[in-house]
């Protein structure tokens, strides 16, 4: 988990230190507030990634402070934590922008895995995404051009879209960005995801609970679904959504209607829904891993992000990007990068994409005491690249092939003029692509 520069704000001494504690020990750094003034006043005076904030601060009220926080520091991302949760309260504070909400006593797994998620999207953000509600995610390669074409066109609408691309590729941060773009920019955005959590878990965290539903289920819990009313409900990686809850989901996409875990009371709600997945789904409907009904429900806008390796023309603009955020994190006035490390960025394979050459930048950065950033300070497996791959280099020639393929993939608008192009037809291209990974 990336270390986080969190807040919290709570009149209570005991709840700050315990709070302190436990973040510090995640290797979190810490401040905190006991009122709104102070609160406003240390927020101002650094950049924080996340505000824990209490609803009840002696007099005064955490859900008013909510959207003063939201216009002055917009990138900030915000979790309520209460004792005295209820649906209302909980729906009203995502309303004021809230990103989540967290209930007293303190379910510290629940915690973890909140935190976690917000430090995933905090990671992707960080100069990747302006505060604005335009999306200004920018690409010089045609694939990621038409991309975002395609996501700004739909944003303004009520489909379900499908995000599909490798992990890292930035799935979840051009569905915040639909979201900022969207009539429902005013409402809450909210984060489902599916790998992180058990079936029970997940269906609870979804669709919500009443009190004495399961061991362990002390008091009402409204769910996602009813706290992202007049919002935006994202699904990361749906493809490992439990078999047992895709019929349920299904009937919410189609009529809006659902019961929360333990309670016979049909609820509505207006959610839009956006959904990531980095598998194959048409192979897992084949396998019977996910319902073909909802895949076709979910399917009705696909939008495909390329990988970063089939984006070569933003590798150095994206660094470039990723050195200026991390030259001030750090203090630093690194000036850029040799031509030796250049040139290994547009020849390495980025298996963790956009994420991982984030963290190569910010490792470089933290230990180059020099005016740029040379080879020595990129892991071994990266600087074992020295030159980029030309032809006539002493490499086999799967690697050109796979090279020009991405290449050619990356820079045409279709697979049958890339099988043109290539000189192939389109079956052989299609099981190249498969072999190597490529979407």
């Amino acid at each position: 988990m990336s270390s986080l520069s969190i807040l919290i704000i709570d009149d209570e001494a005991n709840i700050r230190k315990t709070l302190t504690i436990f973040m510090e020990s995640r290797g979190h750094k810490v401040s905190t507030a006991s009122n709104v003034r102070s609160a406003m006043e240390a927020a101002a005076s650094r950049r924080f990634d996340l505000a824990l904030v209490d609803l009840r601060l002696g007099t005064e009220s955490g859900l008013d402070l909510i959207p003063a926080m939201v216009k002055s520091f917009p990138l900030m991302k915000l979790v309520v934590i209460t004792a005295y949760a209820t649906v209302e309260t909980a729906v009203e504070a995502m309303k004021r922008g809230a990103t989540d909400y967290i209930t007293k006593p303190f379910d510290f797994d629940r915690l973890d895995h909140v935190t976690a998620q917000l430090a995933s999207l905090c990671e992707m953000e960080k100069r990747l995404m302006p505060s604005s509600g335009e999306m200004e995610i920018e690409s010089r390669e045609p694939s990621m051009q038409r991309a975002l074409a395609l996501a700004r066109q739909v944003a303004s609408s009520e489909a379900v879209v499908l995000i599909r691309g490798m992990s890292g590729t930035g799935k979840t941060v051009l569905a915040r960005s639909m979201h900022l773009m969207s009539k429902r920019a005013k409402g809450p955005f909210g984060v489902i995801s599916c790998p992180t959590l058990s079936k029970d878990l997940l269906e609870s965290e979804l669709f919500g609970h009443v009190k004495g539903a399961f061991t362990g289920a002390l008091r009402d819990n409204p769910g996602r679904i009813a706290a992202c009313e007049g919002g935006t409900l994202f699904f990361d990686e749906i493809g490992d959504l439990p078999l047992s809850i895709q019929p349920k989901l299904l009937r919410f996409i189609q009529e809006r209607e659902y019961e929360r875990v333990g309670d016979q009371h049909t609820r509505k709600a207006d959610v839009r829904i956006i959904a990531a997945t980095n598998i194959d789904l048409e192979q897992a409907v084949k396998e019977g891993r996910f319902r073909e009904d909802l895949y076709y429900r979910l399917n009705v806008v696909p939008i495909e992000l390329p990988t970063l390796a089939e984006r070569p023309g933003d590798i150095e603009p994206l660094a470039n990007s990723l050195l200026a955020y991390f030259n001030a994190e750090n203090g630093k006035a690194i000036q850029g990068f040799t031509d030796d490390v250049l040139a290994i960025f547009r020849s390495y394979a980025w298996p963790g994409n956009i994420r991982e050459l984030r963290n190569v930048i910010e490792r470089a950065v933290i230990l180059c005491n020099a005016s740029q950033i040379d080879a020595d300070l990129l892991p071994e497996t990266m600087a074992a690249n020295k030159t980029a791959l030309r032809l006539g280099d002493p490499v086999t020639l799967d690697r050109i092939e796979e090279q020009h393929i991405r290449k050619v993939l990356a820079e045409t608008a279709s697979l049958q003029e890339a099988a043109t192009i290539l000189g192939i037809d389109q079956a052989t291209l299609w099981r190249k692509r498969k072999q190597l990974g490529i979407r």
